[in-house]
């Protein structure tokens, strides 16, 4: 039996669990907490807040950007530390979270959209500009649902892979693989426009149980995940 070794690269751990934590907080302030400051009821008063928190709107877009370049970076590391673990749940996870950087792309153009409108000169009726701004934000609002789909599956591709390793601890795996149904179920709910009291306070408990588990895998990633050595596997003998 030839030994073969399963490269865990401490540099490589370590980079993407300050990603992880970099995204956590860049998304928390864009996605949570700006559109909240922001977004209101009705066109007219969405617009007043965007242009009376212009620079608050500025920061959300940077965090915004930041989160796309971090995710690029994040998944082309994660493919290269879990990809001799399973070829095809890596690709399967390099994909699904490369489509949710797409729509991330997206999304961000339909949030840039109002503020290019209210800022420039146009022979537009007013109200008709206020509720073009109020379409992008509520359109930007659903995109977030759609990425969350190609999100999911990455989760559950990423969740099994870190079961089919002895390196990273198997309940973290088992969390993000649970817990990416919350995303799945939540952004399905969301896009069918379904509101049903059972289906909501699922997706919720599930999205706790996510999030828990991708902030603890960051710091795990980040801590003890640089300080862990590659542990040789048998691999079957090739044939002369």
């Amino acid at each position: 039996m030839e030994q073969s070794t399963h490269l865990w690269d401490p540099h490589a751990s370590r980079s993407a669990g300050a990603l992880y934590l970099a995204i956590a907080f860049c998304g928390g302030f864009s996605i949570g907490y700006v559109p909240m400051q922001i977004v209101a009821s009705d066109a007219a008063t969405s617009s007043a807040n965007l242009l009376d928190n212009r620079g608050l709107y500025q920061l959300g877009v940077l965090a915004d950007s930041a989160v796309i370049l971090f995710e690029l970076a994040i998944t082309a590391i994660l493919y290269q530390m879990f990809r001799q673990v399973g070829p095809k749940l890596a690709m399967v996870a390099l994909i699904s979270r490369a489509g949710m950087i797409t729509v991330m792309g997206v999304n961000l153009l339909l949030w840039v959209m109002p503020y290019i409108l209210l800022t420039t000169s146009t022979k537009w009726d007013l109200a008709q500009i206020h509720a073009l701004v109020q379409f992008c934000f509520e359109a930007h609002a659903m995109g977030v649902f759609v990425w969350q789909l190609f999100f999911g599956v990455h989760l559950l591709a990423l969740g099994r892979l870190i079961l089919k390793t002895d390196v990273v601890p198997h309940l973290l795996g088992r969390g993000l693989f649970i817990g990416a149904f919350g995303y799945l179920v939540q952004g399905i709910a969301k896009l069918t426009f379904v509101d049903v009291a059972a289906i909501n306070y699922t997706y919720i408990a599930l999205l706790v149980i996510v999030t828990v588990s991708e902030i603890s895998f960051g710091l795990w990633l980040l801590i003890r995940g640089s300080r862990t050595t590659p542990k040789p596997i048998q691999s079957a003998p090739v044939a002369a």
